[in-house]
């Protein structure tokens, strides 16, 4: 059986978008370990946050909420940016980058923090408050994409690791380790392994770097809000939010270039996350009850990539999407499934143009 469109990578950037084109064509997604999604889909902190990956990512962004929304996948929690003294510049900076996109920003002085934040230490002086973010249920999504795709008669395979692809009269012959299929159209969606894979495809590599983030879930000894918003460094040296009472998920905000792997955390990397929230609040650390890490992978001018590859036929990149590909998925699949099938429209507000592989050539 020759299918009409072949998706390397199963995690949530390659079955939303098979999720997306499987009602129009016959879809497969060939998934390299045993279950979909065990890289960085299945480990990420999700936020809807509008302004997170800068104004070229927030149309994306923007146009995912509406989708998600509907699909009951988002749970309100606000997001706020904090700043010590002499930093106040940053935020200021922030939402002067995003003035008139209709995102809510409000400026909040160090006492209106203090009534946000419980415990916040001295020497934090100004936040800027996003409403309206949200935590995303990314296993949700991902499991209901899935689901659209089996519905629709599309086909997954697991332990399919990609050995190469060769396209011989416009069909691409692809070889994994559970067996060979044919393909019309081929999708590197394959996150870390972007690059790689476009080599065994014959295709120039685009310059996707994988980055290591670290997570930490610690118990602590005070009670905290649980819609306390989620804090960010404005200097970019932590992120956390509460899961539950007692408990907080927290990153060092750490970027570490790797080559593609199963990623680890390393002990310095959470040392450093515990050093910098005891700096932030009077929260006491009762113990740490497990860390993680895994891979973002980004463009070398930090936007995605979406469209046709210009100089390899039949091989099209849905690639790049750093920290943002799962607030941003629902949007960025109808995007790539506009440029793959000319008949469906992109999202309202996007500019294909903006993401397309041929920026790099």
């Amino acid at each position: 059986m020759t299918y009409d469109i072949a998706i390397i990578g199963a995690g949530v950037a390659g079955a939303s978008l098979a999720a997306e084109l499987a009602p129009h064509a016959r879809i497969l997604l060939l998934e390299m370990e045993d279950q979909p999604g065990y890289h960085t889909t299945g480990r990420s902190n999700a936020l809807w946050h509008a302004t997170y990956g800068g104004p070229g990512v927030a149309p994306l962004t923007l146009a995912s909420l509406q989708p998600l929304q509907a699909g009951g996948f988002l749970s309100p929690r606000d997001a706020l940016t904090i700043a010590k003294a002499g930093n106040e510049a940053s935020i200021v900076a922030m939402q002067a980058d995003y003035a008139g996109s209709g995102i809510q920003l409000d400026m909040l002085d160090s006492k209106a923090l203090k009534a946000q934040i419980p415990g916040l230490r001295e020497g934090w002086e100004a936040g800027l408050l996003e409403p309206g973010c949200a935590d995303i249920d990314v296993a949700g999504y991902h499991a209901a994409c899935l689901k659209a795709v089996a519905q629709s008669d599309g086909a997954l395979v697991c332990r399919a690791e990609l050995h190469q692809a060769e396209r011989v009269g416009g069909v691409w012959q692809i070889a994994t380790k559970a067996g060979s299929f044919q393909s019309q159209l081929l999708v590197n969606a394959a996150g870390a392994w972007a690059d790689p894979v476009a080599g065994l495809c014959g295709a120039r590599a685009l310059g996707v770097q994988p980055y290591r983030r670290t997570m930490v879930q610690l118990e602590i000894t005070r009670p905290v809000p649980r819609d306390l918003p989620f804090l960010i460094d404005a200097d970019g040296q932590f992120y956390f939010r509460p899961e539950g009472e007692t408990r907080v998920w927290l990153s060092p905000h750490d970027e570490t270039a790797s080559s593609p792997c199963d990623a680890a955390p390393e002990e310095i990397d959470i040392a450093r996350a515990i050093d910098r929230f005891e700096n932030v609040v009077d929260w006491p650390i009762r113990r740490t009850e497990r860390s993680w890490a895994g891979l973002r992978s980004f463009a070398p001018d930090r936007l995605p990539i979406f469209g046709h590859d210009p100089q390899r036929a039949g091989l099209f990149w849905c690639a790049g999407q750093g920290g943002f590909g799962i607030q941003t998925a629902p949007a960025a699949a109808q995007l790539c499934a506009s440029l793959i099938i000319e008949s469906l429209s992109a999202p309202q507000g996007t500019d294909p143009e903006r993401y397309t592989p041929t920026r790099f050539t």
